[in-house]
Formats: C-alpha cells, structure tokens, sequence
C-alpha cells in the first residue's frame, strides 16, 4: 500500500457519518453515507480499503482538497494525517460505506475519534484500494490475521462460495472481542484468545499446527508486521506455498506509531524478501 510516484493519485470522497455501533469492547463500527460517495465505488476485492483524513489542528486546507498540493505549498507539520482501514461492506445501492476501528482507549488518532464520532460528521477518505479476494479455483483457503485483519477476514468469508474448504483464525485479546460473521454451510472461525501473550504468539501457533489439506492453498495473511513475518516465512520455505498464492501485509507494527511504520514499511519488507527469498 505504498505510495510511488508513478501511482495515480487515489480519489478524494467526503463522507457523512450515519451511524455508529459499538460491536465489541474494542471494536466500533462506523456507517458512513452522503453524496460525496457518489463516485466511490469497489472492484470486487474483500480487503479494500481507504485512507481517513485527520487535519492538522487549526488548519484549513484549500478546496477542492488535493493532498499533492497541501504538500507543495503547506509546511510539514500543516500536513493531515491519515489512518489505512479495511472496508468492511460497500452498499452502493445504497450509497453506505461500513468501517470498522480497533479502540484502544485514548491510545491512537483514528480509534478515539471514531468512538466520539456522532452522526453528521464530516469525514474525507483517499480511496480505495485493494488487491485480493478468494479464489474460487482454489482447492482450501488460509484466512489468518488479529483485529485489525478482522473486516477483511470477515469480508472474505462472506463472499466465500458455497462449499469451499477454509480454515479460518483470528487471534482477539478474550472472547468478548469474537464477532457473529455470516460464512458459508460448513465454514467456521477459529477464534484465538490472546490473553496476556505477545500479540501474534497464538496466531503463529494455530497456522503451524494445521494439518495442511491436500491441493491448491490461497492464503491471506494480515496483522501485526512481526506476526506476518515468521508465517510468511513458515507458509514459503516450510510449507511450499507459492509467493503468487499468498496475500501478506504487516498492517502495524508492535512499537511503532503508524507514521513510523509506514516510512520503514517498504524497506522492512524488501529485507525480509532478502531473508526469505522471493
């Protein structure tokens, strides 16, 4: 989810918050509408996902809002900062945008604000993005990842075909963070409580000790960037799997604040490809 400069600049949307819903103790919901997502629209992916636009405070930026410009012409520190989430539904018919935040307390930018988010306001997204979705040819699928995988993973077994063969975890801190997720006959959740371990220590544990079924694996793997990093390695060099056949993203790092992370993101994942191999 990098920027370059050869990427087209991703599509400016205001949105309106319709209606919030705390779904979990730490999880809060947020349906988002109006007419400035009448352009928005989806290409078929279960981990698309947009940028929400935090203005620096005391700034008012230009109109119509172009964050090249804001750049060009604004000192560093007048510049938004913006948070990457997971769309978790589209209904276009409807014209409602669901996004789901991790809330943490008063612990972060995008979490309290969207715990305090009340309807009516205002609210820009750069967006979206996105690159997977199940493959139906696939004989099994691996959904693996920890909250902040959660939207896609749940995206991802709602649009699982009827009969597909997957083996699903999700590591929470406790059961009061399990979510009810519509999946296809047969299909269920491994819900992983993390307790007092090292975020990602449960989620590497259940992946390795799966009996790997026979044939085609299409893997989606998310989460902590740590946690990514030691099932990428099991999943390419234990396992075998296929790079083209894995969909892996370090959505955080543990210690690090999400501008740090994704100044170092791109260069963190280019020497575990040296590590690993590509």
């Amino acid at each position: 989810m990098a920027e370059t400069a050869a990427r087209r600049a991703p599509q400016v949307h205001e949105a309106l918050v319709l209606r919030t819903e705390r779904i979990t103790p730490h999880m809060v919901r947020l349906v988002l509408g109006g007419d400035g997502l009448a352009s928005f629209a989806t290409e078929g992916f279960t981990d698309h996902y947009v940028k929400v636009v935090f203005p620096a405070p005391g700034v008012t930026y230009p109109e119509p809002f172009d964050m090249a410009r804001i750049r060009e012409e604004l000192p560093r520190d007048q510049w938004p900062s913006n948070r990457t989430y997971t769309v978790r539904s589209w209904d276009a018919a409807h014209r409602e945008l669901v996004i789901d935040f991790v809330v943490h307390g008063d612990q972060g930018l995008a979490g309290p604000w969207a715990a305090a988010a009340r309807p009516g306001e205002t609210v820009r997204l750069l967006g979206p993005g996105g690159g997977y979705a199940p493959d139906p040819a696939a004989d099994w699928h691996l959904l693996a990842g920890d909250e902040s995988a959660l939207p896609a993973i749940a995206a991802s077994l709602e649009q699982m075909a009827v009969g597909a063969r997957v083996h699903a975890f999700v590591e929470v801190s406790g059961p009061e963070e399990e979510q009810k997720i519509a999946t296809p006959d047969g299909v269920t959740v491994t819900w992983l409580h993390r307790g007092a371990r090292p975020v990602g220590e449960a989620l590497i544990a259940a992946v390795r000790g799966l009996e790997f079924p026979e044939g085609d694996v299409h893997a989606f793997v998310h989460g902590e960037a740590g946690a990514v990093r030691e099932l990428r390695r099991h999943l390419r060099l234990e396992r075998g799997v296929p790079r083209e056949r894995l969909s892996l993203s370090g959505y955080w790092r543990l210690g690090k604040s999400d501008e740090d992370w994704r100044a170092i993101k791109r260069d963190w994942n280019a020497q575990v490809e040296r590590e690993q191999g590509a």
